[in-house]
């Protein structure tokens, strides 16, 4: 090698290392600088890379197979056994028609805006429950483990309703239904009804001494009853085996457990409204009372029933939401499954008042028909003079506004002696106004009214599978508030973690299918999650709005959504919401105290 190139090698050998030099030191500094933005961010970019964590991760967490399956969950979980036979009640109890006043109202304030906001939430954080609380401060992770446990609570004994309509739902393949005669009970001389049913009615008899088989107080356990034993362990079953896979098992469900109910609705209003008397109880339903409208009571239980409608506060909502894509619009899905909640409540009404009706109409007419012949009895014995009966009435083929006529004239002639003859009022409306709910609707009031029905094991069959789906899709629901927080906290296996959930909570359970057991389910339904829930929203709506901030939030909203979200929201989570919800807590707190723990039994000698 020429002596020359020498040195030009080391001159290019020094520009090297000189270059390399550089480059080190030109890595150091922006080390440097990274390290400085790095401070300067803080901890918000380390939740924001927990959130996000890469593409490999959000590929990881499972998904909706398409936007109606998930749709199809919201409402299962949403519209459950409360729009059939609460809803109902509150209605009737609280004004008729004018009581989807204050319940539009109230929807509009805390309902929408509430369940909104747990869309929104789950959806952006994509976590269940406990993981969303914990994002936004270490210190809310308690809210999340709260509503588990209000989960837990309410699946232990929202199963056993399930089971006790499989029980009735395994008797309808029978005609006549078993429920529709009082038993006969023989002896060596004769044989005569049942004494305990001749008392109550065959349905009321049936529900309390051959389903539940109940004893007489709450300390009296009585074993357990093994026929809704085997029930529960069946219902259990159902649940871990639709769950054991998350959304991707329980989201096939969904297409049968959430349109059926719909399809039976439908079938039950088309044959209520061929019923003889259907028109008179929808008539008294929505006949509205304004005067009652005005009292808090009714906006008090109307807040509160929508507050459970839409299941705010059990984490079911934030854990569907939390298998959405970031860019899903949730705003449209909170609209659409509240008022969808909504429809089902006033279809559920209507269906139930038009076969009420009904059964008011054949209760009605066995009244006209036995008073009648007490007034022919006095009529004969002449306790009663023929004169001031209308010559036009005829006792072998009367009507109720004949007889409702009658009575009234006897009522006036025979003032001072009117108690002693032992007439009643045969009116629909008293019969209508007899305000039942839960299970004593589904159980015996509906149950009842069923046997009169053409084909009624086949109705029978269709009611109760009907309870089994809407019960099915709610526990859907408070399962997946309960396995998908636990989950995304502790990293174990959703498998066995929804196994175990189902065991321990049917071993748990059989407390409420000992013969004290409906007790138990009255005191659960009526205690064990009303306040807590109520605590989980409140302290939810000031993790949102003041914690994490509603103006950022309000910005997570617009990148989600593609457009910035009403400023009705805005007031609504930080000034109105979370008001209403103090005040009501106040008056669920009042309530408890003015209304001391009690329950009605069932007393087999009276």
């Amino acid at each position: 090698m020429p002596k020359n190139s020498k040195v030009v090698k080391r001159e290019l050998d020094d520009e090297v290392i000189e270059s390399v030099k550089d480059l080190l030191s030109n890595e150091d500094s922006s080390d440097d600088a990274f390290k400085k933005s790095e401070l300067m961010v803080g901890d918000q970019e380390e939740k924001d890379a927990d959130v996000e964590e890469g593409s490999d991760v959000e590929d990881e967490r499972p998904a909706w197979n398409s936007k109606l399956q998930y749709i199809l969950a919201q409402v299962g979980f949403s519209v459950g056994l409360g729009n059939v036979w609460r809803f109902p009640y509150l209605c009737q109890k609280n004004g008729g028609g004018a009581y989807l006043v204050p319940y539009l109202v109230l929807l509009l304030i805390i309902g929408i805006p509430l369940f909104f906001l747990e869309l929104a939430v789950g959806q952006r954080i994509r976590r269940g429950s406990i993981g969303v609380w914990n994002y936004i401060s270490p210190k809310l992770g308690g809210i999340g483990f709260a509503s588990c446990v209000v989960c837990f609570f309410v699946a232990l004994y929202y199963n056993v309703i399930i089971g006790w309509s499989l029980f009735y739902f395994s008797q309808s393949f029978q005609h006549p239904l078993p429920w529709d005669q009082c038993p006969l009970v023989k002896n060596t001389s004769h044989t005569f009804v049942e004494p305990e049913c001749e008392k109550s009615s065959a349905t009321t008899y049936y529900w309390y001494r051959e389903a539940l088989n109940i004893s007489s107080s709450l300390s009296e356990s009585g074993g357990l009853n093994w026929k809704m034993t085997v029930c529960l362990m069946a219902a259990w079953v159902m649940v871990c085996l639709a769950m054991i896979k998350g959304i991707q098992s329980s989201g096939k469900i969904m297409y049968f457990s959430s349109l059926f109910p719909y399809v039976v609705l439908l079938c039950f209003l088309v044959r209520g409204l061929l019923l003889n008397g259907s028109v008179d109880g929808i008539r008294h339903m929505f006949t509205p009372k304004l005067e009652i409208m005005l009292e808090p009571k009714v906006w008090r239980e109307a807040a509160t029933q929508v507050f459970f409608a839409l299941g705010l506060g059990f984490g079911g909502v934030i854990a569907f939401s939390s298998y959405n894509k970031r860019d899903n619009n949730c705003h449209f899905d909170a609209v659409l499954v509240s008022f969808i909640n909504f429809f089902t409540s006033v279809l559920a009404t209507l269906v139930v008042f038009a076969v009420l009706g009904f059964k008011a109409n054949i209760i009605n007419e066995k009244c006209v028909i036995q008073n009648s012949e007490k007034i022919l009895k006095l009529l004969k014995v002449g306790n009663l003079s023929q004169d001031i009966i209308p010559h036009h009435i005829n006792f072998s083929s009367i009507t109720a506004e004949d007889y409702n006529l009658v009575y009234d004239i006897i009522q006036k002639v025979k003032e001072e002696e009117f108690e002693s003859l032992g007439l009643k009022s045969c009116l629909i409306e008293d019969e209508l106004n007899k305000a039942v709910q839960g299970t004593g609707l589904a159980f015996i009031a509906f149950t009842e009214a069923m046997t009169h029905f053409p084909a009624s094991p086949f109705w029978s069959v269709m009611f109760f599978l009907m309870l089994v789906n809407l019960g099915l899709g709610s526990m859907f629901g408070t399962i997946e508030g309960i396995i998908t927080p636990i989950v995304d906290t502790f990293k174990v296996r959703k498998e066995i973690l929804t196994v175990i959930c189902c065991l321990v909570a049917f071993f748990i359970g059989l407390i409420f299918v000992q013969r004290s057991g409906n007790y138990f389910v009255t005191m659960f339904d009526d205690y064990s999650a009303t306040l807590p829930l109520l605590i989980v929203v409140i302290l939810e709506n000031i993790a949102v709005t003041r914690i994490y901030g509603i103006d950022k939030f309000m910005e997570d909203l617009k990148d989600m959504l593609g457009f910035a979200p009403s400023q009705y929201y805005y007031y609504m989570w930080k000034y109105v919401s979370p008001l209403v919800l103090l005040c009501l807590l106040v008056a669920s707190i009042v309530q408890m105290v003015l209304s001391p723990p009690g329950y009605n039994a069932w007393i087999e000698d009276m």
